[in-house]
């Protein structure tokens, strides 16, 4: 009887790991696509530097996604230029200034997207040109 308990147990924790990574790979494989918003982002600030030109490229591991992100590119335009023209011209020449901007404009294309869609698609948010004066 305890040989029949060992045996068990050993299945039991040979099982574990295996059976987590069995399950990892059911999951959707990560596919990562990157959607640009075109043309650049110009508007006016508040503040210090009047205006900013930006370019913008949204990131997703789904790329299966990108259709729903060109469907819904007026919306989140707009979203990214109601967010950027709010923003402080001397607060936006810093580093940190930058970091926050990103990632408030990433958290409000993810809430735009859940609204329009359901989820919130895009993973990451990258300027790949970003010009104050």
């Amino acid at each position: 009887m305890n040989r029949c308990l060992l045996n068990l147990f050993l299945v039991v924790a040979l099982a574990g790991p295996g059976a987590s990574a069995l399950a990892a790979d059911d999951e959707a494989p990560i596919d990562i696509a990157y959607y640009p918003i075109k043309p650049s982002i110009v508007s006016n600030l508040t503040g210090g530097p009047k205006y900013i030109r930006c370019d913008v490229q949204l990131m997703t591991e789904r790329a299966s996604e990108i259709p729903n992100l060109a469907h819904h590119e007026p919306a989140l335009r707009h979203t990214l230029l109601m967010l950027i023209a709010s923003q402080d011209g001397a607060a936006l020449t810093t580093p940190s200034g930058k970091e926050r901007l990103r990632t408030a404009a990433l958290d409000a294309i993810q809430t735009q997207l859940e609204t329009l869609t359901g989820s919130r698609i895009v993973d990451d948010l990258y300027f790949t040109a970003y010009y104050v004066k």
